[in-house]
């Protein structure tokens, strides 16, 4: 019972920050149908510019909590300023083209992105442990949990309520969801989709920054964190339908599951075990769990 709790509570934490780095993945999809690989470069820069802000702030000897307010502020100052710089920029001028394309340039810009980050700051790593032991502990028995770790669990049901909400019971929402079943005749009612695209891509630039700031205090922020991450995200979209909000919630806790089984069981298997999720699930849902039905043009 006391390792299927542990592989219980591990699972639901690394499943609820695989759903908080996806989710701005599976909205770009969505409503843009661009693969964004570009994606993992927004996580590099949320966990870069949230140590480097931390470290400053804690130096300083400024309130200790303060330092949650920072990471926030750290993944909106990158989503709004990459996000518009990047969909304004480059990717607008790639609407209607093939989708294989987009990946590629997009992709291209990843690979820029990672030499940006070790122009700006370097090699070496960055710590910002500080936030990560300002929530203490939780004790179960024998199990110690970190208070931070459990946090995520919450954060990331905030994002999906949120998220939910946004998209059923709000006027933005509904205009959007237009535009997700059809661009065009959405613009042909006068709803700017334009300016729905920019909106929608600044947002997932913001939730995959938002990934990379909360996971600053939980490792050491390097050069080449974006890859491991991009490849996990992409998995987790994968295996819960392209664009599907729902899907990537239970592709998340399905990986995140399976991950600490494996971890706790047969360690010899973690790194595997997640393309056999997904793979298996591709092997008989080829579009993933929750695919969207595609309305046939006739």
């Amino acid at each position: 019972m006391l390792t299927a709790f542990a592989i219980l509570v591990d699972g639901l934490v690394f499943a609820s920050w695989l759903f908080i780095v996806a989710l701005g993945l599976t909205l770009i999809f969505g409503v843009m149908k661009i693969l964004n690989v570009a994606h993992g470069s927004f996580y590099a820069f949320g966990a870069y510019v949230a140590a480097n802000a931390i470290g400053v702030y804690y130096e300083a000897g400024l309130p200790p909590l303060g330092g949650f307010a920072l990471m926030a502020g750290a993944a909106l100052v990158v989503g709004v300023v990459l996000g518009t710089a990047l969909e304004r920029g480059l990717l607008r001028f790639m609407y209607g083209r093939d989708e294989v394309l987009t990946a590629l340039v997009t992709f291209a810009v990843f690979l820029m992105m990672e030499d940006v980050i070790i122009l700006v700051w370097g090699a070496d790593p960055f710590f910002a442990y500080q936030p990560y032991g300002l929530l203490g502990v939780t004790e179960a028995g024998p199990l110690v949990l970190s208070n931070y770790d459990l946090s995520l669990i919450g954060l990331a049901f905030t994002l999906c309520a949120v998220t939910w909400w946004v998209l059923n019971r709000t006027r933005q929402g509904r205009l959007l969801i237009a535009v997700i079943h059809d661009r065009e005749l959405a613009a042909a009612f006068g709803i700017n989709v334009t300016r729905m695209f920019t909106l929608t891509f600044v947002i997932g630039a913001m939730l995959g920054a938002l990934g990379g700031a909360v996971t600053a205090p939980m490792i050491s922020v390097t050069p080449g964190i974006g890859v491991e991450v991009i490849v996990l995200a992409f998995a987790i979209v994968v295996i819960g339908g392209m664009g599907s909000i729902w899907g990537a919630v239970i592709g998340a806790v399905v990986v995140g599951v399976s991950r600490a089984a494996a971890v706790h069981l047969l360690p010899q298997v973690e790194l595997f075990v997640i393309y056999a999720v997904m793979a298996l699930v591709l092997a008989f849902r080829p579009e993933g769990l929750f695919s969207r039905a595609q309305a046939r043009k006739i």
